[in-house]
């Protein structure tokens, strides 16, 4: 199946991916939103950490902003198909060539690179004279919903896109490790824009969140 997808042109990649990107988002979001905002609203009503609750006009602008990540991840998906297409990345679809533990250990590799990235990213779009350029859009709100967990100034959307770009070349992945690293981050994007502390008391989760 990549090796056909590979026939294809630079924009049918963009154009497919797109849309798996934006799928993955609305499911992912979107299911998390419904069933923590919605069906299991009362339950979780005492582990919100809002101090009101986030408006549409502010989460409709969290979904535009989202989509405009979406294009830009998609950019950077094609261009990572194109080149293993090319035959220059270190990406691989036989589990036998580097044997089976590879696989997990090269989808917890990924995870710990990328959160060591996204780490030092954040620190930066949080430098004052950055901020307003980098990573404004996503505390527009004040109130984080699962729908801001996507929600990336362009820029900052290509900063963190450019990760996967970049690692397909130092660090030799099956595209199964890719893929899950890729839901593992949404999902875990989504968890931490809950807007709700599930495990520690509501009162302690405050506190934390204010310091």
């Amino acid at each position: 199946m990549v090796a056909e997808l590979t026939n294809h042109s630079f924009w049918f990649y963009w154009l497919v991916f797109f849309g798996v990107i934006l799928t993955r988002y609305v499911l992912i979001a979107g299911g998390a939103y419904v069933l923590f905002y919605s069906l299991l609203k009362r339950f979780f009503a005492q582990k919100g950490l809002r101090r009101k609750q986030p408006s549409w006009q502010l989460i409709r602008k969290d979904i535009e902003l989202s989509v405009l990540s979406a294009v830009i991840f998609a950019l950077c998906a094609a261009v990572v198909i194109a080149a293993y297409g090319f035959d220059i990345t270190l990406l691989y679809t036989d589990p036998h060539k580097y044997g089976w533990w590879y696989l997990g250990m090269s989808f917890v590799a990924v995870l710990f690179l990328q959160d060591a990235y996204f780490y030092f990213i954040h620190r930066i779009c949080h430098r004052p004279f950055l901020f307003k350029w980098l990573h404004h859009g996503h505390h527009r709100s004040g109130e984080p919903t699962p729908w801001t967990s996507f929600a990336f100034d362009p820029p900052e959307a290509l900063l963190q896109g450019l990760f996967f770009v970049g690692i397909v070349f130092v660090l030799p992945l099956h595209f199964v490790s890719l893929v899950a690293a890729l839901i593992t981050m949404t999902i875990w994007a989504v968890w931490n824009h809950l807007g709700f502390e599930l495990f520690l008391p509501r009162s302690l989760a405050t506190g934390l969140v204010g310091g």
